[in-house]
């Protein structure tokens, strides 16, 4: 009986590790300076397939972005996606996230 809820307690907690693993981009834009214009980014980054979150932090100018294992987000469709809304697209860094 142990041994049975020890498996399906380690089987949970493997498939939650599992669910969590992908990908945090950060990316530095100028020109973010209110809570709307977090909103208009983080709905055009919503739209991208694979996109899991988005947080904007208007004070660094930083957008955050958690993707789906799999997903990639380019620096030039990123250029050209806040070029588009308006704002200066500087730098994206990537690293994984478990």
């Amino acid at each position: 009986m142990k041994t049975r809820l020890l498996i399906t307690l380690l089987a949970a907690w493997l498939s939650q590790v599992a669910f969590a693993a992908g990908v945090e981009y950060q990316m530095r834009v100028d020109g973010l300076a209110c809570p709307y214009c977090a909103y208009g980014i983080e709905k055009k980054l919503k739209a991208i397939d694979g996109v899991k979150k988005v947080h904007v932090d208007l004070d660094k100018g930083l957008v955050t972005v958690d993707v789906k294992e799999g997903t990639e987000l380019t620096e030039a469709q990123m250029k050209q996606l806040f070029q588009d809304a308006g704002f200066t697209y500087r730098s994206m860094t990537r690293k994984a996230i478990e």
